[in-house]
């Protein structure tokens, strides 16, 4: 049996009139205001303490929609990184998204751990329960390629650690560039590094995979050190943190202790907020300020390799050569490839954290 459409109209009517004028407008506010779709991430990670912070961040907010976890040697070994990342997602109760094996080493250097900065198990020498999940088959890259193909224009890549996984996929597969939504990611600094004093630890990890990601062409965000370092994760938000509990509240109560004492032996006032930086900027955008440069990554400098070279200026000189040397003949401009952060609202930020781990 066929009903109309104008019965099924009328009925609705007398539905929404014998409701409550309160219900009739919140029903009517459903209707007009749809709520917007979560954005889609891959999430790629070398867990890492300041990773776990990012990847519960993403986990915990609803304006995003984790499609997949590629897992990259970085803080730790691609082994203990991919062990992680599987009991995370198993404490959050998420073994619906992949979790994927990705590259096992850098491009072309020896791999350099972090177990100084992460605890021996690279979250803060706590230890999860076992997994319940299981690791995808698939390779990271191709992870990501082929979700990439899946969602045209709506995955946003959101890498939180060396750039190998990524790179690995735009050489295997160049076509994903236009495809992607935007890329998100936490490295880099246009001010000096933490490793060194040019680089940063992503990029310095794999700087001609980085090299590479810079330049593909695509929309790219760089949440550097700058957001990083004004965000500093204080006792004033661990004690708001501690006035709830729960699994994963109660698991990034104590990586944050951790990393608090660890920053409290070097007489900081906090732990920097690096890899979940990354995450809130997909949340908000608005939580922090950009510049747009050409950023090129220095592979070959004796003291800068790993360096992320902003150009602030848009332009560079032009030289030609004259017989034996160059003359000046003029300035030409060059084109952004990056939106660099260079402030951040860090209180807003640290807030939005706190109140997304404690599920509110």
């Amino acid at each position: 049996m066929r009903i109309s459409q104008s019965a099924t109209l009328a009925g609705f009517r007398r539905s929404v009139f014998s409701l409550s004028p309160v219900l009739v407008l919140a029903l009517l506010a459903s209707f007009s205001a749809p709520a917007s779709a979560a954005k889609k991430i891959i999430f790629d990670t070398d867990p890492g303490t300041d990773d776990a912070l990012a990847l519960m961040l993403a986990l915990n907010s609803p304006e995003l929609d984790v499609r997949a976890i590629t897992v990259v040697p970085g803080n730790v070994t691609a082994a203990m990184g991919l062990e992680n990342a599987l009991r995370m997602v198993s404490l959050a109760n998420r073994c619906d998204i992949p979790v994927a094996r990705g590259a096992q080493h850098p491009l072309f250097q020896k791999l350099i751990t972090a177990e100084f900065w992460h605890g021996k198990n690279g979250l803060a020498d706590i230890e999860l329960p076992a997994s319940k999940c299981k690791v995808d088959s698939r390779f990271g890259p191709d992870v990501i390629i082929q979700l990439v193909h899946a969602s045209p224009h709506e995955i946003i890549l959101l890498p939180v650690g060396p750039l190998t996984n990524i790179a690995l996929a735009v050489e295997k597969d160049p076509s994903i560039v236009p495809l992607v939504k935007e890329v998100i990611l936490m490295g880099g600094s246009i001010s000096g590094g933490n490793v060194n004093a040019a680089a940063e630890a992503n990029i310095y990890n794999d700087p001609e995979a980085a090299q590479i990601v810079f330049q593909a062409g695509w929309p790219l965000t760089m949440v550097g050190l700058e957001v990083g370092d004004q965000a500093l994760f204080t006792h004033k938000y661990l004690d708001q943190l501690g006035q709830t509990h729960g699994q994963i509240n109660d698991f990034i109560y104590s990586v944050l202790k951790f990393l608090l004492n660890l920053s409290g032996t070097f007489g900081a006032p906090g732990s920097p907020m690096y890899d979940p930086s990354a995450v809130a900027v997909a949340v908000d955008s608005t939580l922090v300020k950009v510049q747009e440069m050409h950023v090129d990554v220095e592979t070959r400098g004796e003291f800068t390799r790993g360096e992320t070279v902003g150009n602030r200026r848009g332009q560079v000189e032009r030289n030609v050569l004259h017989g034996d040397r160059y003359v000046i003949e003029g300035v030409d401009k060059i084109t952004p490839n990056a939106r660099v952060c260079v402030d951040v609202d860090a209180d807003r930020f640290l807030q939005l954290f706190v109140s997304r781990i404690r599920g509110k």
